[in-house]
C-alpha cells in the first residue's frame, strides 16, 4: 500500500527537481499542510511526512521554507568529495580526475545571497512561531553543495579559497525541539549549519568540511549534542561555535584544520568536551569567551602543527602564539587529562622568538587544570619539511613524521593576574607554569632527574 505521507521528489507532480528542487519540496510541504489540518484526530492528526531525494544532482533556486513538525528529508548518500583539492589543481588536470563534483543525493545551492539578510542564502530555512515549538525535523544522508566561493575583496589570487559566498546549508531561525542532522555532507558553504535557540538537538555523524563555518549554535540553547562528526572550517570561521548554551555535549568528533578555532564557547555553562581529536594550524584551538562556567574539557587530543599544503600557505587566523592553544575565560571550569601536542617550526612562531603558550587562563576564578600531558617539539637541525602540492600526502606526512623532532620550551600554563583561586596540578614543570602562587594552588609535574623527595 502506498503511504500518502511518503514523497519522492522525482515523482511529484509540481516542478522539475533537477532544475529547482526548492520549488518541488515547497510544493510537497504545501500538500502536507493542506491534508494535515486537524491537530487532534483520534489522538493523532499531524504526523508529518518523509521527503526522499534519490541519488542525483538537484539545483536549488528557491529556498526551502519549513514550518511543520515531524518532517524528515532524506537522501541516499552524503556525496562528499573535496572541492578545495580540485579548485587548487590546474584545470587541465580535471579531465584525469575520476570525479569532479560531489555526488550522492546532492543539492546544488544556486541562490543569490543578500548581504543585508543572512538567511537569504540558506538552502533550508526553518522557522515557526507560537506553541508548541517546531519539533522533530530531520535532515539525513544527502549533500548540500555551495558550489563556489567568491571574491571577498581580500586580494586572494584564487577566489575559491576565500570561504566566502553568503550561502548556508541549514538555517534554523526559531526555537525548536528534538531536531536531528545525521549523515549529511556539507561543502563549499560559508555557513554549514546555523541554528538559533536549540533544545535537545542532535548533530551526529556528518561530514562538514571546506565550509567557512561548520556548526554555529547561536542565541541560546540547552541539552544538545555534537557527536561523531568529521569536520573542519576555513581559516576565518568556526568549526564549532556555541553561544549562551547550557548542557552541550561535544564528543568523539574528529576536527581537522583550518578553522579559526576547533571549539569556541561564548558564555557557555555546564557543558562537556570529551574524547575528541582536534587538529589545527593556528593558536586558539579552544576558546572560552565571556563568562564560561563549570565546563569540563577532558580526555581530548589536541594537535597544533604547521600548514603543509602549498596553496594555503600564508593564511592564518590572525592570532599569535602568546594567545594560547587553549584560551580560557570563566569560572569553575575543569581541563583534565588531555594530550596536547604543539609541533611547529621555530620560524613560524609569532612574535618571533616568543615562547608559545599552551593553556592560558585569562580571567575568572577556581578553574581546575590537572594531569594534562603537553608535548612541544620542533624540527631537528637535519630535518626540513617541504610544503607539498598534494593535500592528502602533505597532511599524512606531517602527521606521521615524529621520529626526528626535538623538544623546545613552551609555557605550559599561564594564569593571568585577573584569574585567581585556580588549581594547576601536574600540567607542567616548575619552569613551565607561570602564575601567582599566593592566590593560586600549584603542583609541578615531576621531571626526570629531579629530587622529588
Amino acid at each position: 500500500m502506498t503511504n500518502k505521507n511518503y514523497y519522492d521528489v522525482t515523482e511529484w507532480n509540481v516542478g522539475n527537481p533537477y532544475e529547482d528542487i526548492g520549488e518541488v519540496i515547497n510544493s510537497i510541504l504545501a500538500d502536507i499542510k493542506k491534508r494535515q489540518v486537524d491537530s487532534d484526530l483520534e489522538e493523532g492528526g499531524k504526523p508529518g511526512a518523509v521527503i526522499y531525494i534519490p541519488s542525483g544532482d538537484y539545483h536549488l533556486r528557491t529556498q526551502v521554507v519549513i514550518d511543520i513538525s515531524y518532517l524528515k528529508i532524506m537522501g541516499s548518500g552524503h556525496g562528499f568529495v573535496s572541492s578545495s583539492i580540485r579548485y587548487n589543481l590546474p584545470e587541465k588536470e580535471w579531465a584525469d580526475l575520476h570525479e569532479v563534483w560531489p555526488g550522492g543525493s546532492r543539492i546544488l545551492v544556486d541562490l543569490t545571497p543578500d548581504p543585508e539578510k543572512e538567511s537569504a542564502g540558506a538552502a533550508f530555512y526553518v522557522e515557526r512561531s507560537g506553541n508548541p515549538r517546531i519539533s522533530s525535523v530531520e535532515f539525513e544522508n544527502f549533500c548540500i553543495d555551495g558550489l563556489h566561493f567568491v571574491d571577498d575583496g581580500s586580494g586572494i589570487e584564487n577566489v575559491e579559497n576565500t570561504y566566502t559566498n553568503g550561502k548556508t546549508g541549514i538555517y534554523i531561525a526559531s526555537a525548536q525541539d528534538s531536531f536531528r542532522i545525521n549523515g549529511m555532507g556539507f561543502v563549499y558553504l560559508e555557513h554549514g549549519i546555523t541554528i538559533y535557540h536549540a533544545d535537545a538537538l542532535s548533530i551526529h555523524d556528518n561530514f562538514i568540511a571546506e565550509c567557512g563555518n561548520c556548526i554555529e549554535l547561536r542565541g541560546w540553547g540547552q541539552a544538545s549534542k555534537i557527536t561523531d562528526n568529521l569536520m573542519g572550517a576555513g581559516y576565518k570561521g568556526y568549526s564549532i561555535f556555541a553561544q549562551n548554551f547550557g548542557g552541550l555535549l561535544i564528543n568523539a568528533n574528529n576536527i581537522f584544520p583550518r578553522g579559526t578555532s576547533s571549539v569556541h564557547f561564548d558564555t557557555v555553562a555546564r557543558s562537556v568536551i570529551t574524547g575528541n581529536r582536534f587538529h589545527s594550524f593556528y593558536p586558539g584551538m579552544l576558546v572560552f569567551e565571556g563568562n564560561c562556567s563549570e565546563n569540563m574539557v577532558s580526555s581530548n587530543h589536541f594537535l597544533r602543527d604547521n600548514e603543509p599544503w602549498a596553496p594555503l600557505l600564508g593564511f592564518d587566523n590572525g592570532l599569535d602564539d602568546l594567545y594560547g592553544l587553549l584560551h580560557i575565560n570563566g569560572n569553575y571550569n575543569s581541563v583534565i587529562a588531555n594530550h596536547i601536542s604543539e609541533s611547529i617550526s621555530m620560524e613560524s612562531i609569532k612574535p618571533s622568538g616568543a615562547k608559545p603558550v599552551i593553556i592560558r587562563v585569562v580571567s575568572g576564578k577556581e578553574n581546575y587544570i590537572s594531569n594534562n600531558h603537553i608535548v612541544a617539539t620542533t624540527e631537528a637541525a637535519d630535518m626540513h619539511t617541504e610544503a607539498s602540492d598534494s593535500c592528502f600526502s602533505a597532511q599524512v606526512n606531517a602527521l606521521t613524521s615524529t621520529d626526528k623532532r626535538v623538544a623546545f620550551d613552551v609555557t605550559a600554563v599561564l594564569v593571568e593576574k585577573e584569574s585567581v583561586q585556580n588549581t594547576i596540578l601536574d600540567s607542567g614543570s616548575d619552569k613551565q607554569v607561570i602564575l601567582d602562587r599566593q592566590v593560586n594552588a600549584f603542583r609541578a609535574t615531576p621531571m626526570p632527574g629531579e629530587n622529588n623527595k
